[in-house]
């Protein structure tokens, strides 16, 4: 048996390591204080620095949805211990991500910048709002359970995990993924958008659409008829605020 005293504590650093990231992410694209943003002087060539920042999307993007997958789960739990497997993909989610960061090259060409106050106001409070959303959204299909610290919480106890319960608190009752509706916020919200943060903005947009078709393939797999009608009865990202038959069993939310 893995010591259980590990698991808790690799759990509680992979979620304090999340944390930090998460922050760094907000600061880095809304261009806050930190050593380097998503805008910014340029110090390489336009093409170097665009097939180097589209390399660096992709390869987050393949990590994040790879280790999502059922099968690979089922591979990769033969080589670590299931207690851990959600800590491991957040810790190589940030791992990833911090790469990103680290090697971003900005160009100093934009699409627009807006100068005048209530458009600057505009477009930060759209930003704002993508990362409250994705915030609040977490915590409402359980933020620990999210980012592996419930699982590493609960073998520390000597608990059998048990997957949550299939719920469709607040959004999740008009858009099937509000989480990310939160995220293409975060990611589009600017009033400044150059030419790299648009290589990331469409880069992440064109993940999330591919990630939902494989998650929700998995969900329709794992729970069947409960999704399925879910899926029929809710939109994906738009909302459609028109009355809807209510399902004959709860929806499942993503498993993000």
């Amino acid at each position: 048996m893995f010591p259980r005293a590990a698991v808790l504590i690799f759990g509680s650093i992979t979620y304090v390591m999340f944390l930090g990231v998460f922050l760094y992410a907000a600061a880095f694209i809304m261009g806050l204080p930190v050593p380097k943003t998503i805008n910014g002087p340029q110090t390489y060539p336009i093409g170097e620095a665009l097939a180097i920042n589209t390399l660096l999307v992709a390869i987050f993007g393949l990590q994040h949805s790879v280790m999502a997958r059922p099968g690979f789960k089922r591979w990769w739990t033969k080589i670590i211990p299931a207690a851990i497997e959600r800590n491991v993909y957040v810790l190589l989610t940030n791992a990833a991500l911090l790469f990103l960061f680290w090697q971003w090259r900005p160009v100093d060409i934009y699409l627009w910048k807006w100068e005048h106050p209530v458009l600057q106001a505009f477009g930060w409070s759209i930003g704002v709002a993508g990362w409250l959303t994705v915030l609040v959204t977490t915590f409402l299909i359980n933020h620990f359970d999210l980012f592996g610290l419930r699982q590493a919480w609960m073998y520390f106890r000597g608990r059998e995990y048990r997957p949550l319960r299939f719920v469709t608190p607040g959004p999740y009752r008009i858009v099937r993924h509000p989480l990310y509706v939160g995220w293409l916020l975060a990611f589009w919200g600017t009033p400044a958008m150059s030419v790299t943060h648009l290589v990331f903005a469409v880069g992440m947009t064109v993940y999330i659409l591919i990630a939902i078709q494989y998650e929700e393939r998995d969900l329709i797999q794992h729970h069947g008829e409960d999704y399925a009608n879910y899926r029929r009865q809710v939109p994906m990202l738009i909302p459609a605020f028109v009355k809807r038959p209510r399902a004959a069993a709860k929806p499942a939310v993503g498993n993000h």
